[in-house]
């Protein structure tokens, strides 16, 4: 069955919704390395979170790279390594 049209704002709503629960998921999969990420799926928290700090430049935005980090990891990047990285 094909999908159904969509209004662009309704897209965008269900697009957002995907992916917030995309980094709630990785947020709580903390015992998934980013390294068996990209290689089962070609990116990892780290290419998540370069792609938003991009689409946030694109659009005028200036994020940091260590915030844009933290806004996937849901805390510093470097206390996600001393936590979880193996």
């Amino acid at each position: 069955m094909p999908a159904p049209h969509l209004d662009p704002a309704t897209q965008i709503e269900l697009e957002a919704a995907a992916f917030r629960r995309l980094v709630a998921h990785l947020r709580e999969r903390s015992d998934v390395q980013n390294i068996d990420l990209m290689t089962l799926a070609g990116f990892c928290r780290n290419c998540l979170s370069r792609w938003y700090r991009e689409a946030a430049a694109d659009r005028g935005i200036e994020i940091t790279d260590p915030d844009a980090r933290e806004f996937v990891y849901g805390m510093p990047y470097k206390e996600w390594q001393a936590l979880f990285q193996r």
